[in-house]
């Protein structure tokens, strides 16, 4: 696996991160990291612990919910650079497009993909060298019609993520991809009511892509 024993993995993004977890940092007992099933990153986290319980990896969740890559930038400081993680994780992108169409007459509340890819470009580079890995996930709307307004423009999204882990010597996964695969055999209603809050299911979905994207090792838990 390409995280070190006693590494800190911070993982940052929006409410699919956040999960409702404890805040200033989502770490600690009782479902700090997050709530009910805990999401995606209590399931890496689970996951880490019970297959190289001897690296002691640190997981932080840092989502917040409603967040857009503007709202990183204002905390990127105290919710990364102070935090020295050896490993981080980016999710975001999901708001920047959802609010071009839950509120599309306020259309400052959404990101266009511009800006969304210069404040993206300017925050890893400024991090990526002090970091051991970066791992980049991209946005995604579970609609298996790629031709659904909203579908086509988080796809945009989840290229320009794309084109950002190509620059800055990132591990990119496509979440998106993950969830197509879960939509050949299933609807989007049995994954996320909604088509982006996943359920158990679909929060396994990000961790396994995640967790498959790091080298991670299922067997090596078996006893």
């Amino acid at each position: 696996m390409n995280i070190k024993p006693h590494s800190r993995l911070v993982m940052i993004g929006d409410s699919v991160t956040d999960h409702q977890k404890t805040n200033p940092a989502g770490e600690g007992l009782f479902e700090a990291i997050g709530r009910g099933w805990g999401g995606y990153v209590a399931q890496v986290d689970a996951l880490l612990s019970v297959n190289y319980p001897e690296y002691a990896i640190r997981v932080t969740n840092k989502g917040i919910s409603g967040n857009t890559v503007r709202d990183l930038a204002k905390r990127w400081q105290a919710d990364v650079i102070d935090l020295k993680p050896q490993w981080l994780s980016v999710m975001i992108g999901i708001n920047d497009v959802w609010r071009q169409f839950d509120v599309p007459r306020q259309p400052e509340n959404g990101v266009p993909p511009d800006e969304y890819e210069r404040t993206l470009d300017r925050l890893i580079g400024e991090t990526r060298p002090l970091l051991d890995g970066l791992v980049l996930l991209s946005p995604y709307f579970i609609e298996s019609n790629k031709t659904d307004a909203m579908r086509a423009r988080m796809d945009v999204y989840g290229a320009l993520m794309r084109k950002a882990a190509a620059r800055h010597d990132a591990i990119f996964v496509d979440v998106q991809a993950a969830f197509d695969r879960m939509l050949a055999h299933m609807h989007s209603a049995s994954i996320a009511w909604d088509r982006i809050h996943p359920n158990h299911i679909g929060d396994m979905v990000i961790a396994s892509a995640f967790l498959n994207a790091i080298g991670f090792d299922w067997t090596r838990g078996k006893a």
